[in-house]
């Protein structure tokens, strides 16, 4: 069975982002949640600043994104590729 690369990027970019973008915002109306995480991610995400402002949490989701589309793309090409034999 092949797996559809691009739905898989595209699932899991998604699902990444929200994954984020959930925990930064709830990172701004509770400033202690999902702090250890956020900083993760910003030692990670160039120009990324765990919780401070709105524009940081989009930039932030914006890097998960990416991150996660990328990451579940390769993920089904080397799934793809190792199935077949």
């Amino acid at each position: 069975m092949r797996l559809d690369v691009k739905a898989l990027a595209l699932a899991t970019g998604f699902l990444w982002g929200l994954a984020v973008l959930s925990t930064a915002l709830a990172n701004l109306i509770w400033p202690t949640y999902g702090r250890a995480f956020l900083d993760g991610l910003a030692s990670v995400y160039p120009g990324y600043h765990a919780g401070r402002t709105v524009t940081d949490v989009l930039v932030g989701t914006g890097y998960a994104l990416v991150d996660g589309g990328v990451g579940g793309g390769l993920l089904g090409y080397i799934y793809n590729c190792l199935s077949r034999r």
